[in-house]
């Protein structure tokens, strides 16, 4: 069975880190696996965790009371979900529900902001990879709404 920093190491999320780097953040992972309907993220609720996708499919969805999910995108092998650890309040902007069965490394987000705080360069590393999946997520979204509310003939 591999390390689990050699599978955070050949996640797309955390490519070019260096040996040591990895072996920091290992410390605050574990491997997990949520069943079909399971909630990885709850809009709301304390954003304690990340996930990083190594199988499976999950949704990103934002509700209305009285109205059915809305699923904005839908996740899979490679992606990584949650950045509201990093961000004071750290509280979940939406939800996140496993469509099959989803494997992923599961990461503490409290453990590894004290991690980030003690070692600002990996700080900003992290800071910045999350940056640009928040922008590329945003970037999609937007396209989203616009197929789903743009003009119609």
């Amino acid at each position: 069975m591999k390390e689990l920093d050699t599978v955070i190491g050949e996640h797309p999320f955390f490519e070019g880190l260096s040996a040591a780097d990895l072996d920091l953040i290992a410390g605050c992972g574990q491997i997990a696996v949520f069943r079909p309907g399971q909630f990885l993220l709850r809009a709301g609720t304390p954003a304690d965790h990340f996930f990083l996708i190594r199988r499976g499919k999950l949704s990103l969805e934002m509700t209305a009371p009285g109205k059915d999910p809305f699923v904005f995108e839908t996740l899979s092998d490679g992606d990584v979900v949650g950045w509201s650890w990093l961000f004071e309040p750290n509280v979940a902007q939406f939800d996140a529900r496993s469509i099959d069965d989803t494997r992923v490394v599961q990461f503490d987000g409290k453990c590894l902001r004290g991690k980030c705080d003690a070692d600002p360069r990996l700080g900003f590393d992290l800071m910045k990879r999350f940056a640009r999946k928040l922008i590329q997520r945003f970037a999609d979204t937007r396209l989203q709404l616009l197929d789903v509310y743009g003009k119609r003939d």
